[in-house]
């Protein structure tokens, strides 16, 4: 898969009143609530984050999948716009080495359950984190305010920002010694 990806985050406060919309909005389910672990590589010097590019490992289920993000170009800052490349890998042990002997290693790692819906124009996902729960729409801006809209979430409410970055400032304010975005470091309790 390769293409452009525009997205929005917000913050879950109420999981059962959004699950409950979705269904009314005409969501379809694609995915079950799914245990994702994600594994970001980059050089020791982090060529990777200089360039702002993301190079990542995913376990999500059954699958596993090998992923590059960049910047978009695009000039609508209130979106996030990055340009994907992604492909399923069938073994990631073997991707692991690979990434090594071209000299990225892992660091950073975050883990979620996922649930996900679809309609014809977009996805929306639900991230249950060790830092909260967290919603994103990915479709066309048009479609992300109007989901916005009917969800009742507000332009002040969303978020472009990384997991990573949301972890960062999760990590200052608790005073967290917290390295990675996981259930064990972040002493989250995980339902299921």
């Amino acid at each position: 898969m390769h293409g452009t990806e525009i997205e929005l985050k917000f913050s879950v406060a109420d999981e059962r009143s959004l699950r409950e919309q979705v269904g009314e909005l005409g969501f379809t389910l694609l995915t079950e609530r799914t245990f994702e672990e994600n594994t970001l590589y980059d050089t020791p010097d982090r060529r990777l984050r200089g360039l702002r590019q993301i190079l990542r490992l995913r376990r999500y289920g059954g699958r596993c999948t090998v992923t590059h993000k960049r910047q978009s170009g695009s000039d609508d800052k209130r979106y996030k716009s990055r340009i994907e490349t992604e492909s399923q890998v069938e073994d990631y042990a073997a991707m692991e080495e690979i990434f090594a002997q071209l000299g990225y290693g892992p660091v950073f790692k975050y883990e979620k359950f996922r649930t996900e819906w679809e309609t014809a124009e977009g996805h929306l996902l639900l991230d249950e984190t060790p830092i909260g729960v967290w919603a994103e729409l990915e479709g066309p801006p048009e479609w992300i305010d109007s989901m916005l809209e009917r969800l009742g979430v507000t332009a002040e409410g969303c978020t472009t920002e990384s997991y990573g970055k949301l972890f960062l400032g999760w990590k200052e304010r608790m005073g967290s010694p917290a390295e990675n975005l996981t259930f064990e470091e972040c002493g989250a309790v995980v339902n299921g």
